[in-house]
Parts: structure tokens; C-alpha cells; sequence
């Protein structure tokens, strides 16, 4: 195993500066990285991603997506809460009713791009 992993070193003694300075110069700080992961985390679980499909064109209530995922509205609403601390979706209060939606159009085409990325 360790010798297949030797295959991919890099043998050349040559630094591209130029190179090396133009990612350095347009990598993010740390901050905004670990920001960056930690919005990504969010869509690494599958009730969330239902979740926000679910929402795609409509939105819904929490009884609306508990049906859908034939889950129990519990459940369904400690996701939610992530996905609202994660700014991923919105909510509006219509009489006793919360009707949840997503954020904005952002999220609508990371979760399209991401799912023709998938199929390709």
C-alpha cells in the first residue's frame, strides 16, 4: 500500500512561484474556510437534503414535510432548527401555522448544481 502512495509524491525540485502566489493570493482566510465547512456539514445529512428539496418550489409547513418523509413532526422540526441556525431556510408565521421556505435562491442552485454534478 505504501508504495502506491509513493506514486503520487512529487519528484520536481522546480516551485511554481508564480503559481503558488496567485492561489495564496486568492485563498480565503481560515475563518471564512471553517465557515465554508461547517455550511457544508449541513448538507451531509440525508433528512436535511429531503428537507430542502422538499422546499425547492414550496413551501411547506412542518406537517406538510413530515408527511412527505414519513417522519414525525419531532424529528422533522430539530432538523428544521439546523437548517435555520445554518440560514439554509426561512419561516413565516401565518396564523398558529409556521410555513417554512428556503432562504434564498443560493440554495436552490447548490442544491440543483449539486445534484446534476451527482448525475453526471
Amino acid at each position: 500500500m505504501k508504495e502506491n502512495l509513493e506514486n503520487f509524491k512529487c519528484d520536481c525540485d522546480i516551485i511554481h512561484e508564480d503559481s503558488v502566489e496567485e492561489v495564496l493570493k486568492n485563498l480565503p482566510e481560515d475563518g471564512d474556510l471553517n465557515l465554508m465547512a461547517d455550511f457544508f456539514k449541513v448538507f451531509s445529512n440525508n433528512t436535511r437534503i429531503k428537507i430542502l428539496y422538499s422546499l425547492l418550489n414550496k413551501e411547506l409547513c412542518v406537517c406538510d414535510i413530515a408527511n412527505i418523509l414519513n417522519m414525525k413532526q419531532s424529528a422533522i422540526s430539530h432538523q428544521l432548527r439546523t437548517l435555520k441556525q445554518s440560514r439554509l431556510v426561512k419561516y413565516r408565521r401565518e396564523g398558529r401555522t409556521i410555513y417554512y421556505s428556503l432562504d434564498d435562491s443560493h440554495i436552490s442552485k447548490i442544491l440543483t448544481q449539486g445534484y446534476n454534478h451527482i448525475k453526471e
